[in-house]
């Protein structure tokens, strides 16, 4: 299935000059969804002992794809939204700074994570998040995305950590 044909182009949003791409006809697919899963599931990452998604949109992916692997999930969370003791990261955006935290006993020391995100953009959200898997004795095994834009090289950001998107737009 062509799954970049369930996603929807919106012009200037979040603001003028921008085009969003927008995953919302993709979630509301279930052949969409099912075929998204399978196919991320599919990469060949090696051994997985967890998986790790980022707040908010990529819960939806993460989460099943935890339970088709057969994996524990580990939510990756804005500040002030998990309930236990936790590591922080802050990371830099276009016009400011941004945090996102993880449980300090989410990932054991040597435990092979895959992170998952809807988009990949300019990666500074998921290297902060590859930051936190490391910071809590994780090792990374790879980056999965639903949608990357090439265009802004995020990439770039995930050091040489393997990453792999089901839709990429040069």
């Amino acid at each position: 299935m062509d799954l970049g044909q369930l996603l929807r182009d919106v012009p200037d949003f979040p603001k003028p000059g921008i085009l969003f791409k927008d995953i919302t006809p993709l979630l509301a697919s279930p052949a969409g969804m099912q075929a998204a899963i399978e196919q991320l599931a599919a990469i060949d990452v090696g051994k997985i002992d967890k998986v790790a998604a980022i707040e908010s949109r990529g819960f939806l992916f993460g989460m099943p794809l935890a339970m088709r692997l057969g994996v524990g999930f580990v939510p990756v969370r804005k500040p002030g939204k998990l309930p236990w003791k936790t590591n922080r990261v802050e990371y830099v955006l276009e016009y400011g700074t941004d945090a996102i935290e993880i449980h300090q006993d989410a990932i054991a020391r040597g435990e092979r994570v895959l992170l998952v995100d809807d988009v990949l953009a300019t990666g500074g959200t998921m290297a902060a998040a590859i930051e936190l898997v490391q910071a809590c004795g994780g090792e990374v095994a790879a980056c999965l995305f639903a949608v990357e834009l090439g265009f802004l090289h995020g990439r770039a950001r995930l050091g040489t950590h393997p990453a792999h998107s089901l839709v990429a737009l040069a």
